[in-house]
């Protein structure tokens, strides 16, 4: 008896000890770390903007501070967003800054440390440009981590004794070396398979994107429009670099410059464009486009949207393509509806059906939302079966009227009848792009913004009210610029601003 009572003591040490382990594993698993990891902008392809942080509920909110320990210090101006990426089984993640210095620099998200750098080459001054507001110019776009090749990739306009190249960069994420077959040249390697592309001319902002083994990347043009720019996007096989695809705008301009970017639903790539000139028929401006991942033209009706004022936006420069469209699946969990979100610099927001965008004058439903310009990256988020999306704007339909209100939160419902209105408006000066945290998915929605080139101060407000949750603090943020957004990880909210990244803890 004692020895069969030993035995099962050990026995029962055994499975505690195996279960314990198992938990651990489980603690540190592929998955657990992915769900940490901050790999493109606004954290996943559809650039929703909604990150989920267990720890970080309403409550929780009200206790945001600045990380005093926290000493991160970047060569150059940033306007690109930062990524996160932690190692399967580490216990500390990487951030990722790229700078108009063309400089990527990885710093220990802990400490703010560097772990290694990268300079890429000489950035273009602004005197080798017809027009522009960014000198020098370097990496613009925000780049996309891929962790099954393990590496980063990001365009960067590096100034050569022949002009401006843009070229495409694949970094290690170990160390920051190039990997191999790349940078690709974008003018050489569109010139292989016959197609012309201006590289002085074209300009990278918008956020770069991965799909099945592509690379995506966006080009509109200049700020002040100048030279022969298009609308593009070109495609770079990540396993064969020399592969390419690209699809450009028929008519000059029509450029693809939201932060954003591109956006990712299912199997289709979703651009906005910008205003055309010269053309008195419709030639991809002002437009929200289907791509597939060959990116072959379509002209059937379903696969884009342009207002039937087109014409009109193009003459008084009232882009279509000032944010990114969002995509959106609004109603009961039994009956969900694909819908398309596009808003404009006339102020207006265009709901759309996703399956059938509905050609010149389609769409669901317009509303005018904001009395100014709408220029940012929207986020998105869910209050029972209706969808939010939290954008900077003057709210037309704010019930307060008071002209503080810089943040307009917008409810969508779908139905036989979509419809758009707006839920809530909070005070705010300043043109960063928010994002939202939630607990679970749903539960304790914030919307977080930061007042760049404006108070230059974090904001957060409850994602269902719109009630203050975190009164701005008094820290001030220098080196934001409009568009500006930030992250969120497990533990942190991270900033990039230039010359350093400023992390706020809770």
């Amino acid at each position: 008896m004692k020895r069969t009572t030993t035995g099962r003591a050990k026995l029962l040490l055994l499975a505690v000890a195996v279960i314990t382990v198992g938990r651990s594993a489980l603690a540190q698993s592929p998955r657990d770390s992915a769900q940490d990891n901050v790999l493109t902008y606004h954290g996943s392809p559809d650039r929703k903007g909604n990150f989920v942080v267990p720890g970080l509920t309403w409550q929780r909110a009200k206790s945001l501070h600045v990380d005093e320990k926290f000493h991160a210090r970047v060569t150059g101006n940033v306007y690109a967003q930062p990524l996160h990426w932690r190692p399967a089984g580490s216990s500390s993640g990487m951030l990722l800054v790229a700078t108009e210095d063309n400089n990527v620099h990885a710093l220990d998200a802990t400490t703010g440390n560097a772990i290694w750098t990268r300079s890429l080459g000489k950035p273009v001054a602004r005197s080798a440009l017809r027009c522009g507001n960014i000198s020098p110019l370097g990496i613009t776009g925000t780049p996309v981590i891929e962790e099954a090749s393990g590496a980063i990739y990001l365009d960067a306009n590096i100034a050569e004794s022949s002009g401006p190249r843009h070229r495409l960069f694949a970094l290690s994420l170990k160390d920051g070396s190039v990997m191999s077959g790349w940078p690709v040249d974008v003018t050489d390697a569109l010139r292989d398979v016959g197609q012309s592309f201006n590289s002085r001319d074209q300009n990278q902002r918008g956020a770069l994107t991965v799909l099945d083994g592509m690379l995506y990347v966006p080009f509109g043009g200049h700020y002040g429009d100048c030279g022969d720019y298009h609308g593009w996007v070109v495609g770079v096989s990540l396993h064969g670099p020399r592969r390419t695809a690209a699809w450009s705008t028929r008519a000059r301009g029509g450029g693809i410059w939201a932060p954003g970017g591109i956006s990712v639903a299912g199997q289709s790539l979703f651009v906005a464009t910008g205003n055309t000139f010269g053309t008195s028929t419709w030639k991809d401006g002002e437009a929200v486009l289907r791509l597939a991942p060959d990116l072959h033209r379509s002209s059937e009706n379903r696969d884009f949207f342009a207002p039937s004022n087109w014409l009109a936006l193009d003459q008084h420069d009232a882009d279509l393509g000032g944010t990114n469209p969002i995509p959106l699946n609004a109603g009961t969990p039994t009956n969900r509806r694909a819908l398309m979100l596009a808003l404009g610099k006339d102020g207006r927001g265009y709901l759309l059906d996703q399956n059938n965008l509905g050609g010149v004058g389609g769409g669901l439903a317009v509303e005018t939302v904001s009395r100014r310009p709408i220029r940012t990256a929207p986020a998105v988020y869910e209050v029972g079966t209706d969808s939010y999306v939290a954008l900077p704007g003057a709210g037309a339909q704010c019930l307060s009227g008071a002209s503080g209100n810089g943040l307009i939160v917008l409810k969508v419902r779908a139905g036989e009848r979509p419809a758009l209105s707006t839920a809530w408006c909070g005070r705010l000066s300043g043109a960063g792009s928010p994002i939202v945290t939630t607990s679970d998915g749903h539960a304790d929605p914030v919307v977080w913004v930061v007042g760049a080139e404006g108070d230059n101060r974090l904001h957060g407000f409850r994602g269902d009210t719109g009630e203050a949750i975190l009164e701005p603090l008094d820290f001030v943020m220098t080196g934001l610029h409009h568009f500006q957004t930030l992250i969120a990880t497990k533990d942190r909210l991270y900033v990039a601003a230039d010359g350093r990244v400023y992390a706020f803890a809770f």
